[in-house]
């Protein structure tokens, strides 16, 4: 079954390949041959330059991040710092120790004065430093610019109880200070106070600095170059550090940077977030060391490979050019050579286009030449017999027609012939007189020199006289009314013969059971082009069902009364196509509507045709 299935599809490619033409065979070759070199060149010239770019753009972030967390250190670094230099000042280590070691309560107010300026300095020293407190057995002392809330007590924090396990300096992440009504987000450095002698250490005195977290983030980052990066201060559980007010792109759930970095000072990995995938570059901080605090940059793929894309695109539209090229000089070149059979190809399309005028011409005398010799005779034999076929299928139409013509002709002058002869029957002669000169008018204007069309105006002159015979055959049954919208429609040109049949159905079948009041109007109105003619009459109309109800190209004359409709259509048809119709419309007991339509066309109009 795979054998059979393998040789249909070679036997399949064979026939595209024997479908193609002679130009797209050789314009596919060259084609072929330049994009496959193309391809290659370009394929090996951007597998080099990406990974150059991709190497210098992960040097470049992890060059970032290093210069943040040296920044970084050197601003705690300096705070701790500030710290020892305020455990140095004499209002701390020779006044403020001594009165605690020695159990001293009295002085408080004294150190609690003395240690302001220490403060002072230490905040104009490092702007990073929120507050300072210091904690002792006699009493607390603290910059009094800050209000001290004292239902939070230093010595019940978890704070306390690791510095108390360590026994030197900690620091604790960012978190809300609650030693101060300010409630700031801060991070803590807590030491241990150390007096004169150093070996003999004060009991449970601390020093507690609180660094404002958002500054000491900017600070750290505003001179680098974000380049799309965020930095994060995170400890080896992903949990950050110091909150950087966005959230990290792991969300709830960071990475496990102990098992993703092991013991790395410095590093990079990918992290699948949920839309993007990202780098994260890290370089854990000197500072704190033991634990693993690291600032940690967080970059989108997309945004530090970008310039590996746009290699990636401008090598693709490079080729894509060259290849563009290439199809331009492989079809410039079989158009040269092919350019005899691309006229000829585009005479032939004409011919199908119904264009038999057109002629192949050549100054050469090449195997294309001579096949558009050919061709130029078998036209002239084509146009010669296509005008026999023409001149054949008009003589047919006007015969139709004509036959048509005289269709209606017997069926209206053997009715008025009967109504002369019951006249001179009943010697009303004068009726019978006024009745053959209006007979006499309309064989005048029904024979129009053999002509099919005429002017609307002696067709309705040909219904008028109609109608005069007619009420004088029947006094008082009707009125006759002509309504035209523009005097200038008179002059369109109409079949002969196709308001008197519709007339005459209204008085023999719409007043047939009447002996008055009965009206037809004839309407003349035009739109668009188009001549629209409406008989109406307030007759008994049409019943359901009947031959004269249906539609008109579906009628069939089943009796002498039913020619009307059907033998106007075939007219119309046979003269005018698609461009006119006839419709009728009926509503029994209330009479009955035929409308016409068809192109309105003028005398020099007729001539053509």
């Amino acid at each position: 079954m795979r054998r059979h299935l393998n040789g249909w599809k070679s036997a399949a490619s064979r026939n595209m390949l024997y479908k193609l033409s002679f130009k797209q065979r050789i314009w596919a070759s060259f084609v072929l041959l330049i994009t496959l070199a193309i391809a290659a060149t370009g394929s090996i010239s951007y597998l080099i330059a990406s990974r150059v770019v991709q190497k210098n753009a992960f040097l470049s972030s992890q060059d970032t991040v290093n210069k943040a967390a040296q920044i970084l250190d050197d601003k705690l670094r300096n705070t701790a710092n500030s710290v020892r230099a305020l455990m140095l000042s004499d209002p701390f280590k020779q006044q403020l120790i001594r009165d605690v070691q020695s159990g001293n309560t009295s002085r408080y107010y004294h150190h609690l004065s003395a240690l302001q300026a220490v403060f002072a300095q230490a905040n104009f020293s490092d702007p990073l430093i929120e507050n300072i407190l210091v904690a002792t057995p006699i009493g607390e002392f603290y910059f009094l610019n800050f209000v001290r809330n004292p239902a939070a007590s230093f010595y019940d924090t978890d704070m306390y109880r690791e510095i108390k396990a360590t026994r030197r300096g900690v620091w604790v992440q960012g978190h809300e200070d609650t030693f101060f009504s300010s409630r700031q987000q801060v991070l803590s450095l807590v030491v241990e106070g150390v007096g004169e002698d150093s070996q003999f250490p004060p009991f449970d005195t601390y020093v507690i600095v609180n660094i404002k977290e958002k500054e000491l983030l900017r600070l750290s980052t505003q001179n680098l170059s974000k380049d799309g990066r965020e930095y994060y201060v995170v400890d080896p559980q992903g949990e950050q550090v110091v909150r950087s007010g966005s959230s990290p792109v792991w969300g709830d759930k960071p990475p496990d940077f102990t098992k993703l970095i092991g013991e790395e000072e410095q590093g990079s990995f990918f992290y699948e977030g949920k839309h993007e995938t990202y780098m994260l570059n890290y370089k854990r901080l000197d500072i704190n060391h033991d634990r693993g605090w690291m600032v940690v940059g967080v970059q989108s793929k997309d945004h530090l490979l970008r310039e590996v894309s746009q290699i990636k695109q401008t090598a693709y539209l490079t080729m894509l050019g060259f290849v563009l090229l290439s199809l331009l000089f492989a079809n410039k070149l079989t158009n040269v050579l092919l350019r005899p059979l691309y006229k000829l190809q585009m005479l032939m399309r004409r011919v199908e286009d119904n264009d038999l005028n057109v002629r192949f011409e050549s100054k050469f005398q090449d195997e294309v030449a001579q096949v558009g010799s050919r061709f130029n005779r078998m036209l002239d034999e084509i146009s010669r017999l296509i005008e026999d076929v023409r001149k054949g299928e008009t003589e047919k139409r006007k015969s139709e027609m004509k036959a048509l013509t005289a269709q209606m002709n017997p069926h209206f002058f053997y009715n008025t012939l009967n109504t002369i002869y019951c006249k001179s029957v009943l010697g009303e002669n004068e009726d019978a007189s006024a009745m053959i000169l209006a007979l006499s008018e309309m064989f005048q204007l029904s024979l129009n020199a053999g002509k099919e069309l005429i002017p609307l105006q002696d067709e309705l002159r040909h219904a008028e006289q109609y109608v005069a015979i007619q009420q004088i055959s029947y006094e008082n049954l009707f009125v006759f009314h002509i309504d035209i919208g523009d005097e200038r429609l008179l002059q369109c040109l109409v079949p002969k013969i196709i308001l008197q049949p519709l007339v005459e159905n209204s008085i023999l079948h719409g007043f047939r059971n009447r002996r008055s009041g009965g009206e037809i109007r004839v309407t003349v109105r035009s739109s668009g082009g188009v001549l629209q003619l409406t008989v109406e009459d307030n007759g008994e109309g049409v019943p359901p069902g009947s031959t004269a109800a249906a539609p008109a190209e579906e009628a069939r004359p089943r009796s002498r009364h039913g020619y009307a409709v059907p033998n106007i259509t075939h007219r119309l048809q046979l003269y005018f196509g698609d461009a006119a119709g006839i419709a009728m419309g009926s509503r029994p007991g209330e009479g009955t509507t035929v409308n016409i339509w068809l192109p309105i066309v003028e005398e020099e109009e007729k001539d053509e045709r």
